[in-house]
């Protein structure tokens, strides 16, 4: 086990050495826990991640010289670098001011103002009454849905919460963080967005010719926005390219079924690359920082995927438009529900694999990949349970993902991985790229009223579902929350204990 992770046993020890008898009274207590509590407890093995177990900072704590204004400066960098980070990956407003807040009380900063925004972190540190205000700022120019990178970072916030480590060390350690190579190949990354489409199409139905040629279009994909964002082209042109692309290989099936007597349904190719698409945009990101108080950044996370998601329309549009004119054969859309009991093993199987394929696409720790494919089997059941109670798709997808939120913030703190990871990975395979395609095939075909149901269906999906994400993980932390935010609610100051120097022996 390296220098970066721990034990539970461990931790325990620590906390005893720390907290003294009132941690070894709790202790005693918890043994008289019900056994449910106990098996919940044996399951995440106290292995909470970074955002969920924000805690006083512990003693003894010697914090910096609050005068020396380069320390101070030191100090509100590194904070607002592992903000940087944490914001790019999608965490919500909440979690990442909560992080750079954490990280600036620690070295003794605990009077801090937060202000994070849709592209930029500030914090301003109240010195006390003598010395001037420090801030600090930074400006988040990538998004990138690099896990590997966010997991290094939440194990480097454990180790200065647990360690104390100076914030030179500190520093060192985040600057190898953000300039290390991604943990893959670019090919493999290729080959798991390919391999999520094909799981996509075998999970809404379609059968070995439709994966494989979903399969085959999303690596065309992925390869060719790779050279087009070289080349600096905005990221709205390259989903329009891609949602061409998505078509272009449904027409041709469409076109030629007929003649080679096969029977498919093309649209399914197109429903998969277009969720494809859109799991890469921070759709719980902007729906949880709405719920959680923070307007101005939801609004604009919102607007980049409203955004990215009329491009992926605009492209599919344009390539169903000059099928059209060629006299080649558009999709035909059917509006039956997929969400049945039909082969519901392939149906859990595609789940887990969707779940863990995109994961492995952002660049997922190996351990993380696991608990990303049972969360993405365990939202896929729920969601087929609920659709045969007789719920629509809205709330089956609300229930299915405030499962996931809850059992993803479980499996996560097992696998030592930011619940993040595995609740995006959960609900991937619930992204309504069908209800997509479906809205904007009636819209081309002038049935208004079946196109503006199916697209708004899909908008109450998506907030659905990452609003199931967000109170799942609400639930999971007001069960699991720290002693020490329920005794005082919020963050304590850094607390200075200094060891009394014994009497010289006479």
């Amino acid at each position: 086990m390296g220098p970066d992770t721990f034990s539970g046993g461990d931790i325990t020890a620590e906390r005893v050495d720390h907290l003294g008898w009132r941690r070894g009274l709790r202790l005693r207590r918890a043994r008289r826990i019900p056994v449910v509590s106990q098996a919940v407890g044996l399951l995440v093995a106290d292995r909470q991640a970074t955002a969920d177990t924000i805690v006083s900072a512990p003693a003894p704590l010697q914090p910096i010289d609050l005068t020396d204004d380069a320390r101070v400066a030191e100090v509100l960098d590194l904070a607002v670098r592992v903000g940087e980070v944490v914001l790019a990956s999608g965490t919500g407003v909440v979690d990442t001011t909560t992080t750079v807040r954490f990280i600036a009380a620690t070295y003794g900063l605990s009077r801090c103002s937060v202000d994070v925004t849709y592209d930029a972190i500030r914090i301003w540190a109240d010195r006390g009454p003598q010395l001037p205000p420090a801030s600090a700022a930074r400006i988040v120019h990538y998004r990138s849905l690099d896990f590997t990178r966010l997991a290094a970072v939440d194990r480097l916030t454990r180790r200065i919460r647990n360690k104390l480590i100076p914030p030179d060390e500190a520093r060192a350690a985040l600057d190898a963080i953000t300039s290390a190579p991604h943990p893959y190949q670019r090919w493999t990354a290729t080959l798991a967005w390919s391999l999520m489409a094909a799981a996509i199409a075998a999970l809404l139905g379609g059968g070995a010719l439709v994966a494989a040629v979903s399969f085959a279009s999303t690596a065309a994909i992925d390869r060719t926005n790779r050279v087009l964002n070289r080349y600096g082209l905005p990221f709205f042109f390259q989903h329009v390219v891609g949602g061409a692309i998505a078509a272009i290989p449904a027409i041709v099936l469409a076109t030629l079924a007929a003649r080679l007597h096969i029977d498919i349904d093309p649209t399914l190719i197109i429903a998969a690359g277009i969720t494809v698409l859109l799991s890469g945009l921070q759709l719980v990101g902007s729906v949880q920082d709405a719920i959680t108080g923070a307007p101005i950044t939801a609004t604009a996370r919102m607007l980049e995927v409203m955004m990215m998601t009329g491009g992926i329309i605009a492209g599919i549009a344009l390539t169903l438009r000059i099928a059209d004119l060629v006299d080649a054969t558009v999709p035909p859309v059917y509006l039956t529900s997929g969400g049945d009991f039909t082969d519901l093993p392939v149906k859990i199987m595609a789940g887990a694999v969707v779940a863990l394929a995109f994961a492995l696409a952002c660049y997922a720790e190996r351990r993380a990949l696991a608990a990303a494919a049972g969360s993405g089997a365990a939202g896929t059941i729920c969601f087929l349970l609920a659709q045969q109670a007789g719920f629509g798709p809205v709330i089956s997808s609300a229930v299915a993902a405030t499962l996931v939120g809850l059992a993803g913030g479980l499996m996560a703190r097992r696998a030592l991985t930011p619940p993040l990871v595995v609740a995006v990975a959960g609900i991937t395979p619930l992204l309504p790229g069908l209800k997509v395609y479906r809205g904007l095939s009636a819209l081309l075909n002038d049935e208004l009223l079946i196109g503006a149901n199916q697209l708004l269906a899909a908008v109450g999906v998506g907030c659905a579902l990452a609003a199931g994400v967000t109170l799942g993980e609400w639930f999971d932390r007001t069960v699991r929350r720290p002693q020490i935010l329920r005794r005082f609610g919020s963050l304590r100051r850094p607390i200075v204990r200094r060891r009394r120097r014994s009497a010289p022996v006479q």
